[in-house]
């Protein structure tokens, strides 16, 4: 199957009847989410909605979200991991709501070289223009950007975000879920 990590549990799930429903982050600034998570969920037939990435935490505390799956693009030998800002926001929000957040992941993306993600892994900072423009469909089908803050506003834009282990229910690979302690259960992997 051509599933991407991340996915692959709701792709599997899907499958296999289980019934779901994903709420797709637009995945600020660069709209992933929007993109291609909403495009991928929309073509195998799992219902979905698209919401704003601040609204995780909201729907957490109302009952509607029984768990969060993301993807990592690094992740520690203790597992820490690295993904698109605003990712350890959701942990957070989970972890005050009780909702189980598991990272999904393909074993061999663990760098074994890095075990303080926070103090560890630097953090690119991508251009300004991508918080400050939006892209998207215009009207006649052409794809354009426009600006949504005064050209006076210098924006900040930090890609990606560390979420500590301890924020962490689970890791899942392909190899199976990994849960805590993750620093003895990680080297099983190898």
């Amino acid at each position: 199957m051509d599933w991407g990590t991340a996915t692959s549990p709701i792709y599997h799930a899907h499958a296999t009847g289980i019934s779901l429903h994903v709420w797709v982050d637009e995945t600020r600034p660069r709209n992933q989410g929007a993109h291609l998570t909403a495009w991928e969920m929309a073509g195998a037939g799992i219902p979905h909605a698209l919401i704003v990435d601040n609204a995780g935490g909201h729907l957490m505390q109302h009952g509607q979200v029984d768990m969060v799956i993301v993807g990592t693009d690094r992740t520690t030998a203790r597992g820490d991991v690295c993904n698109k800002i605003g990712t350890y926001l959701k942990a957070l929000a989970a972890k005050d709501n009780g909702v189980p957040f598991y990272v999904a992941l393909p074993s061999p993306t663990i760098d074994w070289t890095v075990s303080d993600g926070v103090a560890e892994i630097p953090i690119e900072e991508r251009s300004g223009d991508e918080v400050s423009f939006v892209q998207g469909r215009m009207p006649d089908g052409s794809v354009g950007s426009v600006r949504i803050s005064p050209e006076a506003t210098p924006a900040a834009n930090p890609a990606f975000d560390v979420t500590p282990a301890a924020n962490i229910t689970g890791i899942i690979t392909e190899k199976g879920v990994i849960t805590p302690p993750f620093e003895e259960t990680i080297g099983r992997l190898m």
